[in-house]
């Protein structure tokens, strides 16, 4: 089969939409692999405390490359070989972090798996050209569900594998089933050829002409990016807190991080409200859950039986309120322009951006100032998301009920 931006009419195969969904899961979960287990990378590669949140932190930077330069390719080029030709990419990547012998071989590898990883929002939009009209918000839908479970699973999985057989298998072994899909996606997608109405560097430019004309776009990013910054400060820094305050191993840092996959439940019923109009309600209580979540963690340390329960606690809310916030966002950016896959790549790209800033400022501030620092930090940035929320205009609600 052959595709070109026309509209399909046939239902899509439900073993094709479960495959895209569990290769977006697959994929983003690279990105999330080194956060529950920095501890151990830190060790053998000889990294310091205050410098191991640049594994995350240029992991995240490499995405956000890839989405502004790679993700618009799929405007012009046909999609499977630009899928492939990545995720070649991710898999020598993978590989090259299992085998590092130095912190700096490691930290360019983290670089270059960000990069590959992006082929999951290249599938996200390619699979809305495999839709009907009809079809497409549930097939959209379960593929998006597909790429939280993934994002939410990596943490424990990783710390599992690490406990069991060190940090090096977790890349080895994502390197093999990456190949794997490499090997069935190559096989099962249709081709897809776009017929480009514009060149490259008119691509790329055009990118800034739709920030710019659409304030919302820039809105619902930086709310993300504060919240998502937020995210990645607590998660980059509450394994070194579980190791030193409570004595974890990696496998209890795994049931922790099991704990916190939870908060996925909120991705499909923000969804819902906001199908019923309470979007902008929605979008305020997600700030005021994140800055609560972190505000107990301020108020309450320790290293008892309660104080770890409530950092379970925290941990679940504090995803519920990213992951809802992120559907939130998504809904409102769709119905901008029909550049989706231009706008997709704007929003995710500065709400990562803000994510590389949470991890960087995690590292620092835990090394220098300890956890106190590091939750007050966290509270910060979504207070200042509360602040932006409350300067919207009434131009500004109406949009947010689209």
């Amino acid at each position: 089969m052959h595709l070109q931006n026309d509209v399909k009419t046939t239902p899509v195969p439900s073993w094709l939409i479960l495959l895209l969904a569990a290769a977006c899961g697959l994929l983003a979960a690279n990105l999330y692999y080194a956060q529950t287990v920095i501890g151990p990378i830190s060790m053998t590669t000889g990294l310091s405390s205050a410098a191991a949140g640049l594994i995350v932190t240029l992991t995240q930077i490499g995405y956000v490359i890839g989405l502004l330069f790679i993700v618009p390719l799929s405007d012009i080029l046909e999609n499977k070989r630009l899928i492939t030709f990545f995720l070649i990419i991710l898999v020598v990547a993978l590989i090259a972090a299992a085998f590092s012998p130095n912190a700096i071989l490691f930290l360019a590898a983290s670089l270059f798996i960000g990069i590959g990883s992006v082929v999951a929002q290249i599938l996200v939009p390619y699979a809305t050209y495999l839709t009907s009209e009809e079809q497409r918000g549930r097939v959209v839908g379960n593929v998006m569900s597909g790429l939280l479970l993934g994002i939410m699973l990596a943490r424990p999985v990783a710390s599992f594998i690490t406990s069991l057989l060190g940090w090096q298998a977790v890349f080895v072994f994502s390197a093999i089933i990456i190949v794997l899909l490499t090997l069935l996606l190559s096989r099962a997608l249709p081709a897809r050829q776009p017929q480009p109405a514009m060149k490259y560097g008119q691509l790329i430019l055009s990118l800034g002409s739709l920030l710019k004309t659409f304030p919302m776009l820039r809105r619902r990013a930086l709310y993300q990016a504060s919240l998502f910054g937020a995210f990645s400060l607590f998660w980059t820094t509450v394994p070194m807190q579980l190791a030193n305050e409570y004595g974890m191993s990696q496998q209890g840092i795994a049931w922790f991080a099991l704990a916190g996959v939870g908060g996925a439940v909120a991705a499909p019923i923000a969804g819902r409200w906001a199908d019923k109009g309470f979007t902008r309600i929605l979008t305020g209580l997600a700030m005021v859950i994140a800055a609560g979540s972190f505000g107990l963690a301020y108020l309450f340390q320790g290293h008892s039986t309660a104080t770890l329960v409530l950092l379970v606690i925290v941990a679940i809310t504090l995803d519920m309120a990213v992951s809802g916030n992120l559907v939130l966002g998504q809904r409102i950016i769709y119905s901008l322009s029909e550049a989706r896959g231009r706008v997709n790549g704007i929003f995710m790209s500065i709400f990562f951006i803000g994510g590389a800033i949470g991890s960087s400022l995690g590292s620092w501030s835990y090394a220098h100032g300890g956890w106190s620092l590091t939750t007050l930090i966290g509270l910060v940035m979504p207070l200042l998301a509360l602040v932006y929320y409350f300067t919207e205009k009434k131009a500004d609600v109406v949009s947010n009920h689209l």
